[in-house]
């Protein structure tokens, strides 16, 4: 085993009086976003079909390309500022994010309910069993089922929900010049609870992926989450070994020893690659009225295998399968 040489290997402290991953939105690229979403207005087009052919972006386009890149092959996150979104119509703010997204990848299932549109924010779910993302309590680091997230800010909480993002080069590399011995075991394929989202073709309610992975000389990792302890105690799950347990408490607390808190404003859309950028939250607390409830539109984006990943990573970050029909964009939280 050798340490990862990887522009996605950083710490919190790389980024001391620096925000380089902040991109501000320049008036002329505004201009071009809503005039697309003008152009879909006009056409009466729906949501699901607003593709890159449609939303035209002939100079901000490429800017969006070149933040790909970063996203994917570079840094492995970045934040797009000033998208605006106060004032606006969600459609149309949903438009601007959809079309956006498609000039980066292709739009997939989030749930069993297929939606390609999804919403973060608190409608009473119970994390115990299922998903945080429609709860206020803080979310262990992890990483989603799609080669790129996308979240756009339409309103942040009174108080908490800092978004964290941390490095899993870094923790690699670290752990290696540590524990190697912790290393190798986080290479060996981990129970994890699926959450209620069964496949067709599937019968267990868990699955076994690795942490640490690589492919054609690309690094992976597919953090622990709470999803490992979620499988603990389903039929077929044998308990974890206490070197097991040591490994994901040495890989959980060097995500929070490295991390990096960025507060997302109305307006912000966050990229980030999930092989090698985990992202975690804060709980928080919401404004009373509901109507400024936090809220996070989200995307999950297949950008086309832009980097390799190893056949198992590759079968589970393809979204949740549902049925074509089942698909839908709504544009608040069910």
């Amino acid at each position: 085993m050798r340490p990862i040489d990887d522009p996605a290997a950083w710490t919190a402290k790389d980024f001391a009086g620096r925000d380089i991953w902040l991109y501000r939105l320049l008036g002329d690229e505004i201009d071009e976003v809503l005039a697309a979403v003008a152009a879909v207005e006009r056409a009466g087009l729906s949501l699901m079909d607003v593709a890159r052919e449609n939303f035209p972006l002939p100079r901000f386009g490429e800017t969006l390309h070149t933040i790909r890149d970063e996203v994917m092959l570079g840094r492995g996150f970045a934040v797009l500022r000033g998208m605006p979104v106060e004032g606006r119509k969600r459609l149309q703010v949903a438009t601007a994010f959809w079309g956006m997204g498609a000039w980066l990848g292709r739009q997939i299932s989030q749930n069993r309910r297929g939606h390609l549109l999804g919403h973060v924010k608190d409608t009473g779910g119970d994390y115990s069993v299922g998903r945080g993302y429609n709860t206020s309590a803080a979310l262990a680091f992890h990483s989603d089922r799609c080669d790129m997230l996308s979240l756009c800010c339409l309103q942040p909480a009174r108080s908490g929900g800092a978004h964290r993002i941390a490095s899993s080069v870094t923790i690699y590399n670290t752990l290696l010049a540590r524990r190697p011995d912790l290393v190798r075991e986080l290479t060996w394929p981990f129970y994890r609870s699926r959450r209620g989202e069964i496949p067709d073709g599937e019968t267990t309610p868990w699955f076994r992926l690795p942490v640490f992975s690589v492919a054609d000389g690309y690094f992976a990792a597919r953090p622990p989450g709470s999803v490992v302890m979620k499988a603990q105690g389903m039929p077929g799950v044998p308990e974890l070994t206490p070197l097991q347990r040591e490994a994901l408490d040495a890989f959980a607390a060097l995500a929070r020893e490295n991390a990096l808190d960025i507060d997302l404003e109305p307006g912000d859309v966050s990229y980030l690659q999930n092989f090698v950028t985990l992202h975690a939250r804060t709980s928080y607390e919401d404004h009373p009225e509901p109507e400024r409830k936090r809220h996070l539109l989200r995307l999950w984006l297949d950008t086309g295998g832009v980097r390799p990943l190893a056949d198992d990573i590759r079968r589970e970050v393809t979204g949740v399968a549902v049925p074509p029909e089942m698909l839908q964009t709504p544009l608040d939280a069910a």
